[in-house]
C-alpha cells in the first residue's frame, strides 16, 4: 500500500471516462430509480407513542445505539408485554425458544443492572459474522447461535428488512420479512411443522393467532418478501458473501460502484489458499491477488467508485479469518466514511478490535 492509503481526491467528471484498475461499472439499469427511492419515505408512518412506550425510553434506546428504531420494534415489545407483563424479554422463550435481546434489554432496564460502566452497545449481541448493517434483536438456539435482527443500508435511515443468521454455520443472512412480526411468524410456522406434540402445538397456534391479529391490526405485512423488500433488492449492486446484498450510492452516470476483478467463487478460493497456507512464505505469496485488488480499490476510490472497496472489505470480513483483519481495517472504515456512513465505520473498527465467537452479551457480568 502507498502512504496515501486507499483513498484519494475524487476525480471530476461523469461516466464515459476510462477507468483504471480493471473493474467495470455496473450498468445504469441495475440502479435505475435509486435517487428517487432514496427520497421516498415509508408510506405508513407510525409514532412510537401509539405503542405506549414512554418517550424517555425510546430516546434512551436510540441514544445508546445511535440508531433510529422502527415502530414494529416498539409494537412487538407491547405484544410481548401482553404475553408476559413481568418479563417481556422471556415471553417467547418457553414456547418457541426466542429471547428478546439487544435494544430490548434497554426497554427492560437490564443496562441499569450491570456493573460494567464501559458498555459499547454497538457490540451488544453482535455475533462473529454480523456486519455493521445488522442489529440483533432476538436470539434462538444458542448451539447454532441463531439470531434475528434489523438490516440497514444506511445508519441514519430505518432498516430495510429483518434478517436471520446462524453464526455457527457461517455468514449467510437471510431475509425473513420487513418487520419483527413477520420474522417471528416464520419461526412459529417452522416450529409448528416440527412439532408432533398436539398439546404444545396448541400453545404455538394460540400465539400465532394472537401475533397475526396484532400484526394485522397494526398494518404490518407477514409476508417474507414484501414490495418494500423487492424495491430494495433492485438497488443491490452485488450479493456479497453474506447474501444480503450491498447498496451503494450510484449517480446518474453510474459512478459509485465497479465490480471486483474476481467472482465470489474465485475470491473464496484465494481466501482459502491464504488461510490454509502451510507457512508464512506461502501465505505471503497467496496474498498477491488481494494486494492487486487493493491497488484497484485505490484507483476506484480516486474515481468515486467507493463500492469496490466496500465489497472487498465485507467479503473478507465474512470469510471470517483473522488474517484479513488488518486489510478489513483499511478497507471498510474508509469505504463507510466515503459513503457518509460514519457510524458503520466506528462499528467495524470496534468489532475488529473485539471480535468474539462467544459471550456477545455485553451486559453479562
Amino acid at each position: 500500500m502507498t502512504s496515501r492509503g486507499l483513498g484519494g481526491s475524487c476525480a471530476a467528471g461523469g461516466g464515459g471516462r476510462r477507468m483504471t484498475g480493471g473493474g467495470k461499472r455496473r450498468s445504469r439499469a441495475g440502479v435505475q430509480g435509486l435517487e428517487q427511492c432514496e427520497k421516498t419515505k415509508d408510506i405508513k408512518k407510525r409514532r412510537s407513542s401509539e405503542a405506549d412506550i414512554p418517550n424517555h425510553l425510546c430516546h434512551e434506546v436510540e441514544t445508546c445505539y445511535r440508531l433510529k428504531m422502527p415502530e414494529d420494534f416498539y409494537h412487538f415489545w407491547k405484544f410481548c408485554e401482553e404475553l408476559d407483563p413481568d418479563k417481556p424479554c422471556d415471553a417467547l422463550q418457553a414456547s418457541i425458544g426466542l429471547q428478546l435481546v439487544g435494544p430490548y434489554d434497554i426497554l427492560a432496564g437490564k443496562h441499569k443492572k450491570t456493573s460494567r460502566g464501559d458498555v459499547n452497545f454497538s457490540l451488544h449481541w453482535r455475533f462473529f459474522y454480523d456486519p455493521p448493517e445488522f442489529q440483533t434483536v432476538l436470539t434462538g438456539d444458542s448451539k447454532m447461535q441463531y439470531h434475528v435482527g434489523y438490516f440497514r443500508d444506511v445508519p441514519d435511515e430505518l432498516p430495510v428488512w429483518v434478517g436471520e443468521n446462524e453464526a455457527k454455520k457461517g455468514c449467510t443472512i437471510s431475509q425473513v420479512g420487513d418487520n419483527i412480526f413477520a420474522a417471528v411468524k416464520l419461526v412459529l410456522s417452522r416450529k409448528l411443522k416440527e412439532l408432533p406434540d398436539k398439546k404444545k402445538s396448541g400453545i404455538l397456534k394460540a400465539i400465532d393467532e394472537k401475533l397475526t391479529e396484532t400484526a394485522k391490526k397494526m398494518g404490518y405485512s407477514l409476508e417474507q418478501k414484501t414490495v418494500k423488500i423487492k424495491q430494495r433488492d433492485k438497488k443491490v449492486v452485488t450479493k456479497s458473501f453474506h447474501g444480503a446484498g450491498l447498496v451503494v450510492p450510484v449517480d446518474k452516470n453510474g459512478v459509485g460502484y465497479r465490480e471486483l476483478p474476481e467472482t465470489n467463487a474465485s475470491l473464496k478460493r484465494i481466501c482459502k489458499a491464504i488461510v490454509e497456507a502451510p507457512n508464512d512464505d506461502q501465505r505471503l505469496k497467496a496474498f498477491a491477488p488481494i494486494q492487486e485488488m487493493l491497488t484497484f480499490v485505490q484507483f476506484a476510490n480516486d474515481e468515486c467508485d467507493y463500492g469496490m472497496g466496500y465489497e472487498l472489505g465485507i467479503n473478507l470480513f465474512c470469510y471470517g479469518s483473522h488474517y484479513f483483519h488488518k486489510i478489513i481495517g483499511q478497507l471498510l472504515p474508509l469505504a463507510y466514511n466515503l459513503m457518509k456512513r460514519t457510524l458503520f465505520a466506528e462499528i467495524i473498527e470496534a468489532h475488529l478490535a473485539d471480535r468474539r465467537e462467544e459471550n456477545v452479551d455485553q451486559l453479562a457480568v
